[in-house]
């Protein structure tokens, strides 16, 4: 039987469906470029808006379950041939969950608190659990199944969220529970790919690495991050909560500090990574700030630094270094790789800044929405063309 790269070089099918990050990449990031914009203009008067929702609750559910989903989605899709072995999704099955998902967003659209948008968009999230179940239970790659459990826990939040918008409800868990496990994605995830990626330019590029094992503090780190967002869940506004999560923030820290991001200055696709899990260290700090002392500290600011911030970041430097990566393309970031960075990011501070400012909301939001859809815009326009062609050779001098 031949090997999973053999059996890759064989695919003679089109490009754009021969790995899932390709569809799935690229329509996140399209999303993204729009959607931000065209809710600070519906929150200025300028577009109408008539769904039987509000427009903040529609705006959360597809910032989280849209494009979240999409990019989450495209980056376990091909990280699983990695770890199991086994031929990635792709072909016409990959045309098949990209269309279910397209569909998720369409009945949305349409019918937000309705059971037919229920159903289909619950249905995209449900298929991939079963998909990466499958290929972690056929590669026996047990190590990976909390990432199949927390994307279980993701789906559930979805039908959550559903749920109490066709009740009429306004619970928030259903968005809770999506937020709870992108944090603990982020810190599983980040925590894996950020010391690994910085380990390995550090010594490709002459630096002396850093030790690294995933160890006490770690399991530590992550654990009480888990316990604490379960409680989030439970009992948003408990004050052990709140200091639970600030306690988590400061284990975080440290951990990121392990991981000598200051020594990454040289190349921005490492150290974007760094830049992106100190913005959860920040969302973890502020979320149980929140608690703390909400009268000082607005909850929607902790849930944009963990969106905006936290996902939005990690999210467009995970894009980026993969798209290059699985394309053939030298990892490196270029200008306009460097200019999507620093949009996304001064976009995310506009946005949890704008609280503070009442007088001048609108207009910051309205300039966030500008800059952290235009990173994406960027990133749609410039990476596109890499998504949708076929594989170019290895570039000499790449980095790991």
């Amino acid at each position: 039987m031949s090997s999973t790269a053999a059996q890759m070089r064989e695919y003679r099918g089109v490009a754009f469906l021969s790995f899932g990050f390709r569809p799935f990449f690229l329509s996140a990031a399209l999303l993204a470029a729009c959607f931000p914009l065209v809710i600070a203009l519906v929150l200025a008067g300028v577009i109408p808006f008539s769904a039987n929702i509000s427009v903040i609750a529609w705006h959360g559910h597809e910032m989280l379950y849209g494009y979240l989903s999409a990019v989450i989605s495209g980056f376990i899709l091909t990280a699983v041939p990695n770890w199991t072995g086994r031929l990635p999704v792709l072909g016409w099955r990959l045309a098949l969950l990209f269309a279910l998902w397209l569909a998720g967003r369409a009945a949305f659209w349409l019918a937000p608190t309705s059971i037919t948008a229920t159903v289909i968009d619950a249905s995209f999230l449900a298929v991939m659990v079963a998909i990466i179940l499958r290929e972690i239970i056929a590669g026996k790659n047990w190590r990976n199944l909390p990432v199949c459990l927390l994307l279980g826990m993701f789906a559930t939040g979805n039908v959550l969220w559903h749920l109490d918008a066709i009740s009429g409800g306004n619970s928030g868990l259903g968005l809770r529970c999506g937020l709870a496990t992108i944090a603990v994605l982020l810190a599983l995830i980040g925590g894996r790919i950020t010391p690994s990626f910085t380990r390995n330019w550090f010594v490709k590029n002459g630096f002396k690495p850093f030790e690294f094992s995933f160890g006490l503090l770690d399991k530590v780190a992550i654990g009480i991050l888990g316990i604490s967002t379960v409680f989030w869940l439970a009992a948003p506004t408990a004050f052990l909560v709140g200091v639970a999560l600030v306690a988590s923030a400061i284990l975080h820290a440290i951990r990121l500090a392990r991981w000598q991001g200051w020594r990454t200055g040289a190349e921005f696709l490492v150290t974007i990574l760094h830049v992106g899990y100190l913005w959860l260290v920040a969302a973890l700090a502020i979320l149980g700030a929140s608690i703390l002392s909400p009268s000082l500290v607005p909850q929607s600011t902790a849930i944009h630094a963990l969106t905006a911030g936290a996902a939005g970041v990690m999210t467009l430097a995970v894009m980026t270094r993969a798209t290059l990566g699985h394309t053939g393309r030298r990892l490196t970031a270029d200008g306009s790789t460097k200019l999507l960075y620093v949009l996304v990011n001064l976009g995310a501070l506009l946005r949890i800044a704008a609280p503070f400012f009442p007088a001048n909301y609108t207009t910051i939001i309205t300039v966030s929405a500008l800059m952290w859809g235009g990173a994406f815009a960027i990133f749609a326009f410039t990476y596109g063309r890499y998504l949708i062609s076929k594989k170019v050779p290895a570039t000499a001098g790449a980095t790991s």
